[in-house]
Parts: C-alpha cells; structure tokens; sequence
C-alpha cells in the first residue's frame, strides 16, 4: 500500500497524537532539552512518542500557502535529482530550498522545501510518483506547514 496523507479534525483523533505534537513542540521551543523530560511533562511514555513522532504533523497557517519538507535518498546516478525537480515544476510545485550531501557509498541524501500550494496534483500522488522514479531509494514527509 503506498503512504497517504490526511488532514483529519483533532476531534475525532485519540488525545495520544496531540500529545505527540505537544512533545515535538517542546523540543522545537528548545524550552526542554531531552525527550525524556518533554514525554514526563506531557503525560506519554518514550516508546509512545517514538512510535508516532514521524507520522503526526501540524498545518499551520493560511490553507492557501503549504510548505513540505521531503528528505530523500538517491542513487548516485547524473540527472536524477534533476528529473525530481522537474516533476514537482511539471505539477506548479514551487521549490524554495535544496539541500544535498556529498554522495557517500553510491548514494546521497536530498532534502527538498516546496511550496504546493498551486500543485496542480493530489499531493500524495506526486509522493508516489517520486517514489516509483529510478534511482530513488527512499522519500520521506519531514514537515508540512
């Protein structure tokens, strides 16, 4: 099954995700130092927090103007972070940053920062889309705001 990607009301939601947030939020404020701490406050256990912390995210902000973080892992072959970003334009996605390391072992890490707000495609379908391209080995969803 490939990943998909909701905006679900926190009312329907278990409290746990908000917890999971609340921690994330903690530790992004730089007000508490360790995870440990941050879980105890909240009221959540560290393998709770674990369990859940990348796949729980806020939106913030106006609903017209989304950013995405995406960190992926390429194979090391010219051309293919290229084609990456030429898909995300071919789809109105608007890139802000790129970030690429050094390719290590054959292959390099990527993150990307967007703007799709204008995606002229579901998001999580130019997610798959990525995925299936060649020579990506691995996508993530770092953030959405």
């Amino acid at each position: 099954m490939k990943d998909r990607f909701l905006m679900i009301h926190t009312t329907v939601l278990p409290e746990i995700f908000e917890k999971v947030i609340e921690v994330k939020e903690l530790m992004k404020t730089g007000k508490i130092k360790e995870i440990t701490e941050a879980v105890k406050i909240v009221g959540i256990s560290r393998s709770t927090y674990y369990k859940y912390k990348d796949f729980v995210f806020t939106v913030t902000g106006s609903m017209n103007n989304h950013k995405v973080i995406v960190a992926l892992t390429l194979d090391h072959e010219p051309g293919i972070l290229s084609k990456i970003l030429d898909k995300i334009a071919y789809y109105k996605g608007n890139i802000l940053t790129i970030n690429q390391e050094i390719p290590i072992n054959n292959s390099a890490n990527v993150n990307i920062t967007f703007d799709i707000s204008h995606l002229e495609i579901e998001f999580n379908k130019l997610l798959d889309e990525i995925k299936d391209m060649d020579h990506v080995v691995k996508l993530e969803l770092v953030a959405m705001d």
